[in-house]
């Protein structure tokens, strides 16, 4: 989720309001570090001043990279290495666990993974990587008034792909990063050995946690005016006047659990304000390109999860992201739309873990 600069001094109708929200608002990760090529380098071996007023801590065994992308700008990862996986009867290690590559939506950065769920998947076995968007946390930041498009993030996500993974990894995308990873996979190779410099590099499978639908907010716009329309007024003031980085019950009720710690909130507000120096899209380019195209790819695992509790992604706005990929969308019990950073994360968490188990990494 993310507005771009648009202010109103009132809402005169409901029209404007829809306008506002539609056109405003985007609503649409000390250990040994990850094989990695001379484009990749670790904070360390650079002098970086950080573009967040409130760098985020990491936790142990993280480690802060950059990869540096054909443009020349600098993106964000957060690994964190998958803890050793046991030794099989047979002697040998077991399949060995696909990586997985995180992509956050608006507000957010690579910090939002690394808070809980990059060292709960390392410690089931899975390598995890973060990535900062450009323009979000500490990664740099393109010319021009908005971070990119569909097409240049999902091309910046395959070219890190491409580059430093050695294993087709899992693709997991959190809200408007689940639109970006709905795009990566519509345009991904069938299989490892096909060779296409157009397509993006195969991959193992994709989740998309309450992510926006394929055919973007607009439906989701429209079902808030008219069925919930307090709620959408709430939605609008929170995000397209940005009152979620001021006001702590405004956060909380955007993003949280209800039963979320002050103290937590807090700290994830001022991190979340600190995220995004740019919009992720132009939201009116981003309209004219959806649909997403339908993948390239049938037999790619797909795993649509929601939340009960989402303040911001609709049930039908789930089942549509379900019914576009033909499978049945999870919905969870008593959490909000920041799923991974909720006081009960651990509950989204275990129902990707219980579909990633299910992959074949030969496939």
């Amino acid at each position: 989720m993310h507005t771009e600069a648009f202010s109103f001094q009132f809402f005169p109708s409901i029209l404007a309001m829809a306008t506002l929200w539609s056109f405003g608002s985007s609503l649409i990760f000390l250990t040994k570090n990850p094989p990695r090529r001379a484009n990749m380098r670790t904070l360390a071996a650079i002098n970086v001043e950080h573009k967040m007023r409130v760098p985020y801590e990491l936790k142990k065994g993280q480690s802060r990279i950059f990869h540096t992308l054909p443009s020349g700008l600098n993106m964000e990862v957060i690994f964190q290495e998958g803890a050793k996986r046991k030794i099989s009867d047979k002697g040998n290690d077991n399949s060995e666990n696909p990586p997985l590559v995180f992509i956050h939506g608006s507000y957010h950065a690579a910090w939002c993974w690394a808070e809980h769920w990059l060292p709960y998947f390392s410690q089931n076995g899975y390598d995890c990587y973060a990535l900062s968007l450009l323009g979000q946390g500490e990664s740099d930041a393109p010319t021009g008034q908005v971070a990119g498009t569909l097409q240049t993030h999902a091309r910046d996500v395959a070219d890190f792909i491409q580059k430093e993974i050695k294993l087709p990894p899992v693709l997991v995308g959190h809200s408007f990063g689940g639109l970006i990873v709905q795009y990566y996979i519509a345009n991904v190779r069938k299989d490892k050995t096909q060779v296409n410099g157009s397509l993006h590099p195969y991959i193992t499978g994709a989740a998309m946690l309450c992510s926006v639908p394929p055919s973007g907010n607009g439906g989701i716009v429209w079902r808030y005016l008219f069925s919930k329309p307090i709620a959408a007024f709430k939605i609008t003031r929170s995000l397209a006047a940005k009152a979620f980085q001021t006001s702590l019950p405004i956060c909380r009720e955007t993003f949280f659990s209800v039963a979320m710690q002050d103290e937590l909130v807090l700290r994830y507000q001022k991190l979340m304000k600190e995220s995004s120096r740019m919009p992720l899209f132009d939201l009116r380019k981003l309209n004219a390109s959806l649909p997403v195209p339908p993948l390239t790819n049938p037999s790619l695992p797909v795993f649509v999860l929601g939340a009960k509790d989402d303040f911001i992604v609709d049930l039908e706005g789930l089942q549509e992201t379900g019914r576009f990929y033909g499978v049945s969308p999870v919905c969870i019990e008593g959490v909000a739309h920041d799923m991974m950073l909720d006081c009960s994360w651990e509950k989204g968490a275990r129902v990707l873990l219980s579909w990633l188990s299910s992959l074949d990494p030969e496939d």
